[in-house]
């Protein structure tokens, strides 16, 4: 019996000590006490001058696909209205941003842009539409990503040039003179004055005598293309030798136009047209043989740039810091161009995967 009553007391002990063994809760959080939390992502206001432009449709896939994991961002459509775009800037401003990602509508209108930001003490990353120089250096936290705007013109100007030499048929009255119309884009926006005045310099510095038909504005616009093309094959027939235009979504309307008016077709009547941007539509045509050639304008590095200099200032750090970019003297990082034909199509291709 004393044997039984040993052995229980011995099993009561040792439950007891197990039982002691097993961890204490966790304590409570002291009163007005939070628990850490992850760092979260900061809120960056991104406008584009307008959705539905060709081009800046894949810059802003390009932005936000680099802001990925790294930044909230909030991307607005400013509908080509400089009015819609400060009062979305305003907006943005309200909702506790940390940097603002702007693509103007109206280049003029960047001092009343970085008025705002400097009163919210905000960094601002202007992208694809150039500031001046000056009010760039107004501000120590404003910057731009972007081409050299003239760079475009002279190499799309270098391409005329060698189709020109490389084809005689396409002067079509064997006159020596290229007769040209050139559909600009929009008045006043630096791209398309330096586009439109280095391509036309680069013939003639060729020595290529010119003849100026037509020069409209279609404002970056495809259906307007189309509409003037339409008004200048019209007018003038087959006098017309070259087509320029200052981007792709022109040169398509242009396109488009001509192949209603017979080109392109079976009788292999052609017309030279060249473009600048290089986006997918465009370098189909290319492909084809239907499109002389067109000029990269890099998309998928501007939206990547402009991300990477937007998250950097938007967490309190250098712009550049840790990035491949480099500024020149304006604070500008530049995204060369690609002259693309059907010859290297693959160059221009990559830049979209």
């Amino acid at each position: 019996m004393k044997k039984v009553l040993a052995l229980v007391l011995a099993l009561a002990l040792v439950f007891s000590l197990a039982g002691c063994s097993q961890p204490a809760p966790a304590a409570a959080p002291a009163a007005g006490s939070t628990a850490a939390a992850p760092a979260a992502n900061p809120k960056i206001g991104v406008t584009i001058y307008k959705f539905d432009d060709n081009f800046m449709s894949f810059v802003r896939r390009a932005i936000e696909t680099a802001a990925t994991g790294k930044a909230d961002i909030t991307m607005n459509d400013s509908q080509n209205s400089q009015a819609t775009q400060n009062e979305q800037v305003d907006m943005m401003i309200s909702k506790g941003v940390k940097a603002l990602a702007i693509n103007l509508v109206d280049p003029q209108a960047a001092p009343a842009i970085i008025t705002k930001a400097k009163a919210a003490n905000l960094p601002v990353v202007f992208f694809n539409k150039e500031p001046n120089a000056d009010v760039l250096k107004s501000y120590d936290k404003c910057w731009y990503v972007g081409t050299a705007s003239a760079e475009a013109g002279v190499m799309q100007g270098k391409m005329i040039v060698d189709a020109w030499k490389a084809h005689p048929e396409f002067d079509a009255n064997k006159d020596g003179v290229m007769q040209y119309v050139l559909l600009k884009g929009e008045p006043g926006h630096p791209d398309a004055e330096a586009r439109t005045k280095y391509a036309v310099e680069e013939i003639t510095n060729a020595g290529i005598k010119v003849e100026q038909l037509e020069l409209q504005t279609a404002m970056w616009d495809t259906a307007k293309a189309k509409d003037l093309m339409d008004a200048w094959t019209a007018k003038h027939g087959n006098k017309i030798e070259f087509v320029i235009t200052n981007n792709d979504g022109m040169a398509l309307g242009a396109i488009a136009s001509l192949t209603a008016n017979g080109y392109f077709g079976a009788d292999k009547k052609y017309m030279p047209v060249v473009g600048v941007d290089a986006i997918p539509d465009a370098l189909t045509k290319v492909k084809d043989g239907i499109m002389l050639g067109t000029v990269l304008n890099d998309a998928k590095n501007q939206g990547g740039a402009t991300a990477d200099l937007a998250v950097n200032v938007a967490n309190g750090k250098d712009p550049l810091d840790g990035t491949k970019w480099k500024f020149d003297d304006n604070k500008a990082v530049r995204v060369p161009y690609v002259s693309i034909t059907k010859d290297n199509l693959a160059v221009a291709e990559e830049a979209y995967k």
